[in-house]
């Protein structure tokens, strides 16, 4: 765990203040939400909307508090937290939630759906196959899958126009520390090269990384492109965001209180999915307008070579473990 993490738990600590559960004397819940999102960007925004909405339907029985920016650790060690009790709230990428239980990662699989309704319906908690892997999610690490929102639409940036996959030979690019997304940046030509988020921005400035891949609102709010100069319109993850709760503290709250949370949890969802799809093109022009070089299809983008590339990769890797689910998510339509 980072430094500042430790302080931050060492702190709440010595003051009292509870992780995962607990509560004060005049009885009221204290409860930590760990993300690694800026604060302005639409998911760091959304769990402040999810925080408010609690806090109102509960009428302050239960207080959550928000700590973004990687402040507590790692996507992983976040994502851990939940599960040993450290706090109480998470989100993170369906494949960060398969570090807990594998069979999430799945729902990251490159070029998986027809567009965002589709995504939409498929990652709905109250879905078939939301509710298979929830079940496993709470036997097996103790965590409870609450919402899901649109995360969005992932691109690809690098310092040099890129227009096929063999414009990717050599380059180092950025891929989230998970084997899903590992492979993603593989199959596209790339060398994945693992970083946790926190450290993307030095990794880009000094090298590390000659590129890397996240939604438009995400590389506006993280000011990647005062260090990146292209944006390639590829879009080949479209993925939603997976809200999660340790069972424990879950089970704690009483009947009337979990119903509360759910509904605050559902308007969350949609809120935060509806600012995602509507801010989507805006934000590829406020990145034109900061310089960047935006390249589609329109400007000779091969999208079709990207994802033939992609997918003959990744149902080579993945196809034997995730068969399964692929076959459920197509019956969904």
């Amino acid at each position: 765990m980072k430094r500042i993490g430790v302080i931050i738990l060492t702190m709440c600590l010595l003051t009292g203040f509870a992780f995962a559960g607990g509560q004060t004397e005049s009885g009221t819940s204290q409860l930590i939400y760990a993300h690694m999102n800026a604060p302005g960007s639409n998911t760091g925004l959304q769990a402040v909307h999810f925080e408010e909405l609690v806090k109102e339907k509960t009428n302050g029985s239960v207080i959550i508090n928000v700590y973004p920016s990687s402040q507590l650790g790692t996507l992983q060690e976040m994502a851990e937290m939940v599960s040993n009790g450290s706090v109480a709230f998470h989100h993170n990428t369906m494949a960060g939630i398969g570090s807990l239980y594998a069979d999430y990662a799945a729902l990251d699989t490159p070029f998986l759906y027809k567009d965002v309704d589709h995504l939409m319906r498929v990652t709905d908690v109250d879905s078939p196959i939301m509710k298979k892997l929830n079940e496993g999610l709470i036997a097996e690490r103790n965590v409870r899958n609450l919402y899901n929102f649109y995360f969005g639409t992932r691109q690809l940036t690098a310092n040099k126009a890129v227009r096929t996959p063999d414009d990717l030979r050599g380059m180092k690019i950025r891929a989230i520390p998970f084997p899903i997304y590992m492979a993603a940046v593989d199959g596209m030509g790339a060398i994945a090269t693992p970083i946790d988020f926190s450290e993307l921005p030095t990794a880009l400035a000094t090298g590390a990384a000659d590129g890397q891949e996240n939604p438009a609102n995400t590389i506006y709010a993280n000011k990647f492109q005062d260090v990146q100069s292209h944006m390639m319109l590829t879009g080949h993850i479209m993925g939603a965001e997976c809200v999660v709760v340790n069972e424990t503290v879950w089970q704690s709250f009483t009947a009337e209180q979990q119903k509360q949370i759910k509904e605050a949890a559902a308007e969350t969802a949609l809120w935060a999915t509806k600012i995602t799809q509507e801010g989507e093109a805006e934000n590829v022009q406020l990145l034109k307008d900061a310089g960047m070089t935006v390249i589609s299809e329109a400007e000779g983008l091969d999208l079709e070579a990207f994802r033939s590339r992609v997918n003959a990769y990744v149902n080579e890797k993945f196809s034997d473990q995730y068969g399964e689910i692929y076959d459920i998510i197509k019956t969904i339509d």
